[in-house]
């Protein structure tokens, strides 16, 4: 199971995404390094939790899903 991440991660990682949107990937080091650029004074611990939320957003968003897993879906 995965682990349960407070809604400050969650929302401060929709605003990195929305505002570095192009520059973000599926690579957690250099969205760690986005990450630190746009909030800078933070703990290490906290700008990790968004880095990884961050990624995992992204490929949420940008790497399509199988035909058959959508079909289902709507089922």
């Amino acid at each position: 199971m995965g682990s349960i991440r407070p809604n400050l991660v969650k929302t401060v990682a929709r605003q990195i995404y929305e505002k570095y949107e192009d520059k973000l990937s599926n690579n957690f080091e250099e969205n760690k390094k986005i990450v630190n650029e746009a909030i800078p004074d933070t703990s290490k611990k906290f700008r990790n939790l968004v880095a990884g939320y961050v990624t995992r957003y992204w490929k949420t968003k940008k790497i399509p899903r199988k035909k058959e897993e959508i079909e289902e879906d709507l089922n």
